[in-house]
């Protein structure tokens, strides 16, 4: 029910996929991770106390995104972005999650596909690298 996509010892993608409803919170990211991931699975009744988090000054020199699929299907593809080669590809299906923590990636749309996804901020118009000798 989860899937971790590793090469060269960096961590690509950990992937939830819908089915996974282990009980209590569940996190699949280390602390120091530039976003969380996790699941959160409790009975009726439960409560979760009233808070807020304290605001800590943050510097990232890494990105992360998370993808929710809602409906579709999509195929995501991971390369190494050094010798831009296909290192693994998975099927993401209606209610999984990725969240995509290094390495470069693409995606096949296989099926009309509707997605939320979650990245950090601010967008940065030129940080964006496109490997040029992947043909799809």
């Amino acid at each position: 029910m989860i899937e971790i996509i590793e090469h060269e010892r960096n961590k690509y993608a950990i992937i939830i996929r819908s089915g996974y409803d282990k009980p209590g919170p569940n996190f699949f990211t280390e602390n120091d991770s530039a976003l969380q991931v996790g699941s959160m699975v409790y009975k009726k009744g439960k409560a979760i106390e009233p808070h807020f988090h304290k605001y800590v000054k943050r510097e990232l020199d890494n990105y992360a995104e998370t993808l929710f699929v809602k409906k579709g299907k999509i195929k995501v593809n991971f390369y190494c972005p050094k010798k831009q080669n296909l290192i693994a590809e998975r099927i993401l299906y209606p209610n999984d999650v990725i969240l995509i923590q290094s390495g470069a990636h693409g995606f096949e749309v296989l099926e009309d596909v509707e997605m939320v996804e979650v990245k950090l901020g601010p967008y940065i118009e030129d940080n964006l690298v496109r490997l040029k000798n992947i043909k799809l």
